[in-house]
This record gives structure tokens, sequence and C-alpha cells, in this order.
């Protein structure tokens, strides 16, 4: 019997990681950068179509607006579409996207061109995600769905920097053909590796929605949310902290981003790792890790040193807590997995939203010192109701 056992364990760390979650990682990869390649190219933007620099970055508050709103309707929509053909669906809606992108004659039809991709946004995570996590062992989905979203941060290290000096070298159009083009490889990636699933009988759109509402599943997307407002509360104004607090040339604040990104990638896998060998207590271990470097933040921000050193290992903290809150969320809406992963994304990017606002106002009212500690409270919020989730959750076995 122990023989038996052994010679299974083996197996099970024998067993290979599935290429085809690659597929997804490089679609992944393709979305990261449509969605942040324009935060470098606002003023060519703007330049060419001739508007404000502000009306041009209503292209990215839409782009928010479109994943939140847009893409878990889009997913009821779709909840019949078989898994894999949805996903090519997707795809090619983004290589559109982008395409319309290139030829843009004007600021409305660019609008409508960052819509139309950041509804393919939530929806190709959201259904990426049940994909990944139904390709591995049980024990392997918060890994897995790591290795997809690795694709995301991934952009942010290498896809925007490449994406903005093609931007700025050879136009700014330019940098959506290149990302038109990664959705094409994303797309023969998920033809030739991702297999056709099996898939059981599709929940009707009641039953999605009345798995959705569940007022627990409800409390898991408002802690997602708070987390990502104070991540946002301070990365989106991480620059003048860096320049006016930290005392950086501006010229170097781009090298100390590359490194938050590899922190990011570093804790993204880490954190998969950690959600499969325990899911709850690991994510919040590190929503309190995340409260602690963000309070020391408020400190070390004033020496250069110690700075660099907080914003590498606030963002591998802050982006490990990811798959495994996304895994949490798909288990508690098994009649509707892929909606309510889809649903995790767009509350993530509201507080995206809500975190840009509260640092706008927290600069305003009290000053960009206050920055990390606000950033603190509101992880510290969502610290404090996982932990009133977990418990209860224990305490009803037992009962």
């Amino acid at each position: 019997m122990e023989l038996s056992q052994s010679v299974t364990r083996k197996q099970a760390v024998k067993e290979p990681f599935p290429i085809s979650i690659l597929s997804l990682t490089v679609g992944a990869f393709a979305i990261g950068m449509t969605e942040f390649v324009i935060m470098g190219l606002l003023p060519n933007v703007a330049e060419d179509l001739h508007v404000s620099i502000s009306s041009a970055g209503q292209l990215i508050t839409m782009y928010a607006l479109g994943v939140a709103i847009g893409a878990p309707i889009l997913t009821v929509l779709t909840h019949r579409i078989p898994q894999k053909k949805l996903l090519l669906l997707l795809m090619v809606l983004f290589i559109i996207g982008n395409g319309i992108s290139v030829i843009a004659p004007n600021y409305a039809v660019l609008m409508g061109a960052r819509i139309i991709t950041a509804l393919t946004h939530g929806t190709f995570f959201g259904v990426g995600a049940v994909i990944a996590s139904s390709l591995v062992r049980p024990d392997k989905r918060a890994g897995a769905v790591s290795i997809m979203m690795a694709g995301l941060t991934i952009a942010n290290i290498i896809g925007v920097p490449l994406g903005t000096f093609i931007g700025q070298n050879m136009g700014w159009r330019s940098s959506f053909g290149a990302i038109a083009i990664m959705g094409v490889i994303a797309l023969v990636g998920i033809v030739i590796f991702i297999p056709k699933l099996r898939q059981e009988k599709p929940a009707s759109i009641v039953q999605q929605i009345s798995a959705l509402i569940k007022p627990k599943l409800l409390l898991y997307l408002l802690i997602g949310a708070l987390g990502n407002a104070g991540l946002f509360a301070v990365f989106t104004y991480i620059t003048p902290l860096l320049v006016q607090v930290a005392g950086f040339a501006e010229h170097n604040v781009t090298w100390i981003l590359v490194l938050f990104g590899i922190g990011v990638t570093i804790g993204n896998i880490v954190g998969g790792k950690l959600a499969d060998w325990k899911l709850m207590p690991s994510v919040l271990g590190l929503y309190f890790t995340i409260c602690v470097l963000l309070t020391l933040f408020t400190f070390t921000i004033h020496n250069p040193i110690t700075a660099v050193i907080t914003v590498f290992l606030w963002g591998a903290a802050a982006f490990a807590v990811f798959p495994g809150l996304q895994v949490r969320v798909m288990s508690l809406a098994q009649a509707a997995p892929a909606l309510a992963s889809t649903s995790s994304h767009s509350a993530g990017n509201l507080g995206n939203a809500a975190g840009a606002f509260i640092g706008g106002w927290v600069i305003t009212h009290l000053s960009i010192n206050a920055l990390p500690w606000v950033g603190a409270l509101l992880v510290g919020a969502a610290l404090l109701l996982g932990l009133a989730c977990y418990m209860t959750e224990r305490k009803q076995p037992a009962a």
C-alpha cells in the first residue's frame, strides 16, 4: 500500500506542466500590452489626433470601464459557447480592435476600438483562468492561473517599454500593429495547443447571476477591490513619490518600475504555489505582509536605497495575492466559474479606479507623503474582511 502511494506521489511530481497554458500566457501578454502601452504614448496620440492630453487620458478610463462593466455582460451572453471556441472568438475580436486602432482616422474611432479590446480583456482572463485550472490537478489550480497571469506581469516589464519604444520611434500606430501580431501568435497557439474540453451543460443566465450574487462571493469581490484600491492609491502616483520624496531623477524611475515589474512576476508565480499549498492562510498572510510593507514605505521612501527595496518587495507581495483570490472566487461559484472569474477582474478594475481617485484626494487634502499609509489602511480593510470570512468558514464545519 505504502509502495503504491509512493509511486503515485512520484508520478504526480514528474507530471509535466501543460504547454497549452503558455498559449494563454501569450494572450495575456498581448492584452497586458494593449492595456498599458497607451500610457507611454498619450502625448503622441493627443498630437496626432488633435485632442488634449486629458482627452487622450480618457482612452485609459474608458478601457477600465469597458473591462469593469462590459466583460461580465459579455461573459453572460456567451455562456453557451464552448470554452475553446469562445477564446478563439475573443482573440479574433482583440486582433480586430487593435487593427482598427492602427488605422483609426480620429479620436472617436480609436475610442471605439479601445472599448472593443476592453470587452475581450476581462472575458479572456475569466475563461482562461477556468481553462488553465481545468488542465491541471486540483492541487495545482492556483499555480496554473498564476502562469497564465504571468503574461500580464511580463507585459509590464518587457511589452510596455518595447511598445512605447516602437511607438515613439515608428509612430504610435505601430505599437498597436505589434500588439495585433502578438494577438495572431496567441490565436495560433490556442488553435494548436488548447484541447477541446468536455463541458458540463451550461448554466442558464438566471443560474449564473444567482451564483454570482451570493453574499460570501460578493464579499470576496469586495476584498479584491479593496486590495487593488490600496495598490493603485500608491502605484498611480509612484513617479512623483520617487522623484519628489525619495529624490530620484525622473529618468531613473523607469528602471525602478522595471524592478517593480520583476518583483510582480516573481510574486505572481510564488503566490500561485503558496495558494496551492494553503489557500486562505496564504492570501491573508500576503495581505498582512502588504500592510506592513506599505506602512514601512511611509518611512523608507525618504532614503533611495530602502525605497527601492520596499518597492520591489511590495510589488512581489501585492501581486502574489491574485492567483489565490481568483481560485477562491471561482470555487465559490461552481455554477458559473467563468462569470465569477471575470467579475473578479471587474471588481479589481473598479478598485484600481477607486484607488487612483483616493490617492488624488490624499495628495490634495493631506500630502503625497501620506499615500503609503492610506494604501496600508485600504489593504488592512481587505485583510479584516478576509479574516472575518475565513473565521466564519472555519466555525461552520465545526458547528
